[in-house]
């Protein structure tokens, strides 16, 4: 059964694989506009928002052409006064002395000036752009400023969302989405997101705060090198500083005191189901994970005894992750699969089976060996993890990474095959299944 199954979602992986080799070069050739976006807030609430998407193509901005000159045009953010100075930037950090080290506008702005950046402008036909950086020489430590002046304020508001989804739906390579915020008192309203880069001992994290003022659309990002996710009070401090000198020229100043509340980003790609960003990261993969729909889980690797059917689930569906530009065998892969019951007491009666089934699995199945490799235990979600070898008896094992977990209505389940140099930790496998279960609160 481990064979055939292995099989099976390998070649489901490898047509995975191809088809988002497909649709990541489509993607990555237009942002789609008029979007819904959802924001999952802590607890399961849900926010909607507009959201917005240009142009892959650079036009020309105003701010950097003759154009720029007419009367009839905003002076709005016309020049660099308006943007965080060094004395701004020391809310980053006490440690040592910031200083500017570059301010650039219009077309000199580089196309990518923060991280998940795809595309120079996320409003083509803005006003104009300012980009400063800034530099600690003592701790090492960089930072950015990045700001979009669009045409009115409803325009920077479709802006704004279009650089919010550029972060949800990040493809940059060994990156992953580690916490996120949603923020009130700082400009109209905002976001803070925390990356995790080249994971070890110690991982290089991009925290950005997005920030919409009036006509701004402002990013923040301080870039910092620390054993665990840093909080986002420095970048807060540091935005809330930016967007008060903004909103003086642009309008949109924020009213109370500067708040952030965890929150993760939207994923308008598979709404219920990770995004690319939350997978955990690999140092053998130096390439971005996608997603694609795929089949509802089966029966499993043999343990789980798996039928949605049978416990009457309301709705199930899956979600493969693959890595399609990396060169890996066509098993690599992760499945995500969510399903929604109809009451709170039969998703949990489900979880608790599953659990049995697996934790009795050695004494049912006589060539495999479990290993328990985690409990999850909240006031919202309660889970298991596994590690499942199956000798194949002609010398052979396969080995798999089985989670589920439930809160509330909902029954998540994650599969990982584990292949030669490509393994997660416990600790990392059992944070994929919290994630996926607080994603599960948007299935619907």
């Amino acid at each position: 059964m481990a064979g055939s199954h292995r099989a099976s979602r390998g070649g489901g992986r490898a047509a995975a694989r191809e088809a988002r080799r497909q649709q990541t070069r489509k993607r990555n050739q237009t942002i789609a506009a008029g979007v819904a976006v959802v924001v999952l807030v802590g607890g399961g609430g849900v926010a909607a928002l507009n959201a917005f998407g240009g142009d892959k193509a650079a036009g020309p901005k105003a701010g950097n052409s003759p154009s720029d000159d007419k009367p009839s045009q905003s002076k709005v953010l016309a020049d660099d006064k308006t943007l965080l100075d060094a004395a701004g930037a020391k809310s980053l950090g006490a440690a040592g002395a910031w200083a500017v080290a570059k301010t650039t506008d219009g077309e000199a702005t580089p196309n990518s000036s923060f991280v998940c950046q795809p595309q120079r402008y996320a409003d083509p036909s803005g006003l104009r752009t300012w980009v400063r950086t800034f530099q600690n020489p003592a701790t090492k430590e960089t930072a950015v400023q990045y700001v979009e002046v669009s045409n009115d304020q409803p325009t920077a508001a479709k802006t704004y969302n279009a650089v919010v989804r550029w972060l949800s739906q990040c493809s940059t390579p060994q990156t992953r989405l580690s916490a996120g915020y949603l923020t009130t008192g700082v400009g109209q309203t905002g976001v803070i997101a925390v990356f995790g880069q080249t994971p070890g001992v110690t991982t290089k994290y991009k925290t950005v705060a997005v920030t919409l003022v009036g006509q701004a659309t402002m990013v923040v990002e301080h870039d910092t090198v620390a054993a665990k996710p840093p909080l986002p009070a420095a970048v807060l401090a540091t935005a809330n500083t930016a967007a008060k000198k903004i909103c003086a020229e642009s309008g949109g100043c924020g009213t109370g005191a500067p708040v952030a509340k965890p929150a993760l980003l939207p994923n308008t790609d598979s709404p219920g189901f990770m995004a690319p960003v939350d997978l955990p990261l690999l140092p053998a993969i130096d390439k971005p994970w996608v997603s694609a729909t795929a089949k509802a889980a089966g029966p499993g690797t043999g343990c789980e005894k798996l039928d949605f059917k049978k416990a009457k689930a309301a709705k199930y569906g899956s979600v493969t992750y693959v890595t399609p530009d990396a060169k890996v065998p066509t098993e690599f892969g992760l499945d995500d699969t969510v399903a929604k019951f109809a009451s709170t007491n039969a998703a949990a009666s489900f979880v608790s089976q599953i659990r049995k089934n697996v934790d009795s699995c050695e004494k049912n199945v006589s060539n495999a060996k479990v290993e328990s490799t985690g409990t999850l235990q909240t006031s919202t979600i309660k889970g298991e993890s596994w590690k499942a070898t199956y000798a194949t008896g002609d010398g052979k094992k396969y080995v798999y990474r089985i989670g589920i977990a439930g809160s509330g209505d909902r029954a998540v389940y994650l599969l990982f095959p584990v292949l030669k140099s490509l393994d997660l930790t416990d600790a990392a496998f059992n944070e994929t299944l919290a994630r996926a279960v607080d994603r599960s609160a948007a299935y619907k």
